[in-house]
């Protein structure tokens, strides 16, 4: 049974939204749609409000309880569907397929969705807004766990939403006698997920977004196509704007900033007279033609805050390409100097690449700083990483990567390289050798030490790990991914080893000698009864290796 429990009064509730700007701009485009949306559809209004009257006695509007923005409830406005009669209030809250209770006009209002247009007026008043979560039953909210509910509650109930597209014909998916167990336990906690999913991300292009997709499945014809769930919260106007325009208008700023630049350059070594709207012309049109070839070649797909330094090279075929045909035309044209392009080219081309990866230069900049603030680097712990090769650059990466960030300093390298001594790799520079870490560890105040060579020997590696031992640091042993993979690669689908990998590794155990095997099985042992599991792991890892190397 649904218990009656009570909402916190709007205001107090802990999810209740503070002032922001995104939030200002939603209510604006819902009081002016709602107004809008009220005054050009009052024929309609006054038509189906005539067909229910003729249709069945009883009001022309139903008001149902709503639980509202921050708690508390509001009245829902809709075009009634039902009888009016005792019938109709006791029965389930939600409607199943073929509910007796429901109007031959009711049943056409439900269909095409138009018993819901009343609730522009409840936009207007501020209770809803046309997209967000829908507005649900009080005494159905107060069975929601209470993180969900809060959450959910947090923004104002919406006409439409992602789940409101999903759960359209959610009536025929009710069809036997237990419609509320059903709806409860199948379809509120999927609408529930995906309600919450549009509180986290949701945005004004979102919203353009599920409005888009609700008047798209309102088509007669395409009323039976289910579009995926990911095209709801990344649908074609928030792909188009985040992936085009976004782009195109910071292109547009760079190329009027190079192309202005490159104008005050040249008018210092000589007159240059074209006129301003044939500068912002040019500007434009470089700008413009850069967006659409790098269109046409894929570069708006790549994802700019977490690209690799390689992915540059995708942008030079746009920018040579915009170049030159802004060239061609000019030339035709004789209004600007060739070398004044060329130039502005160039200044253009650095600003794109700048401004995609701005927030890697900015982290940059910024670490620069934070090493150089001893205080802050005292916050953190500070880490020592033995090997400066693949698996030692991929702990710097998870060093520097996310929260672990802020939690960890990573003093130096540790490696026997001599090519290395002094280099600095991945920004942590190399500061010694493998017999200088008790000293570095006393000297730097090293708290852990990450151990990640595994390209030696298996005496070699115990050697360097007792070296790390000794001192009073923490060691951490990277785990050989690349081993890994390369294991991995060597499996056949029925998971056992390749056959020439197998019997090089069975002819390589088969020719060693008993002694070497009897010391590998003494230390197996002994780290067995140490309890060391990563170190055990570690050491039959590195056997394995030497095993194969031998083969």
């Amino acid at each position: 049974m649904l218990n009656q429990a009570k909402f916190t009064p709007k205001g107090s509730h802990p999810f209740h939204t503070r002032f922001q700007p995104k939030n200002a701009a939603k209510r604006a485009f819902d009081i002016t749609g709602a107004a809008i949306g009220l005054a050009l559809l009052s024929p309609l209004f006054v038509f189906v409000a005539w067909r229910i009257k003729r249709d069945s006695p009883g009001p022309v509007f139903y008001r149902g309880r709503r639980a509202a923005l921050g708690g508390g409830e509001f009245r829902i406005l809709k075009f009634r569907t039902m009888y009016e009669d005792k019938r109709s209030y006791a029965g389930p809250k939600v409607t199943g397929d073929g509910d007796p209770r429901i109007t031959p006009v009711g049943r056409w209002l439900r269909d095409t969705k138009l018993n819901e247009l009343p609730q522009l007026w409840n936009v207007l008043k501020g209770e809803m807004s046309f997209v967000g979560p829908r507005p649900e039953d009080p005494d159905i909210v107060a069975e929601w766990p209470e993180d969900v509910r809060n959450e959910i509650l947090s923004m104002r109930p919406g006409i439409t939403s992602p789940a409101s597209v999903l759960y359209r014909n959610e009536e025929k998916m009710l069809q036997n006698d237990r419609v509320m167990e059903t709806y409860l336990q199948t379809i509120a906690p999927n609408k529930q997920r995906l309600d919450q999913l549009y509180v986290r991300h949701h945005s004004l292009w979102l919203d353009l977004d599920v409005l888009m997709w609700t008047l798209f499945v309102l088509i007669p014809q395409v009323r039976n196509y289910q579009p995926p769930e990911s095209m709801l919260y990344r649908g074609p106007v928030t792909r188009l704007t985040q992936r085009y325009l976004n782009w195109f208008v910071i292109d547009l700023l760079v190329s009027f900033l190079a192309f202005g630049t490159a104008g005050a350059i040249w008018r210092t070594m000589g007159p240059l007279n074209v006129g301003r709207a044939r500068s912002l012309g040019l500007a434009f049109g470089f700008a413009l033609l850069f967006s659409l070839i790098g269109a046409l070649l894929g570069t708006n797909r790549i994802d700019w805050a977490r690209a690799n330094a390689a992915d540059v090279f995708d942008l030079v075929p746009a920018i040579a390409i915009a170049a030159l045909v802004v060239l061609g035309v000019n030339r035709g044209l004789g209004i600007f100097p060739g070398g004044l392009i060329l130039l502005a080219a160039s200044l253009a081309a650095f600003g794109f690449v700048a401004a995609r990866y701005r927030i890697r230069l900015v982290t940059g900049f910024f670490s620069r700083v934070l090493r150089a603030r001893k205080g802050v680097q005292a916050a953190r712990e500070r880490v020592l990483i033995v090997g400066g090769g693949q698996a030692g650059q991929f702990a710097i990466w998870l060093l520097n990567s996310g929260r672990t960030a802020d939690l960890f300093h990573s003093v130096g390298i540790v490696d026997d390289d001599l090519y290395k001594q002094g280099a600095r790799i991945r920004g942590v520079d190399v500061i010694g050798q493998s017999k200088d870490i008790p000293a570095l560890v006393k000297e730097k105040d090293v708290g852990i030490i990450v151990f990640a060579i595994h390209n030696i020997s298996t005496a070699e590696k115990r050697s360097l790990l007792d070296i790390c031992r000794q001192t009073q640091a923490q060691v951490v042993i990277l785990p050989d991914f690349l081993e890994s993979i390369e294991m991995a690669h060597t499996l056949n689908d029925e998971g056992k080893m390749d056959t020439p990998n197998a019997s090089r590794m069975a002819r390589a155990s088969g020719n060693l000698p008993v002694e070497q095997v009897n010391a590998w099985l003494r230390e197996i042992e002994h780290l067995a009864d140490t309890k060391d599991t990563k170190t055990l792991q570690a050491y039959i890892k590195a056997l394995r290796v030497e095993i194969e190397n031998k083969a």
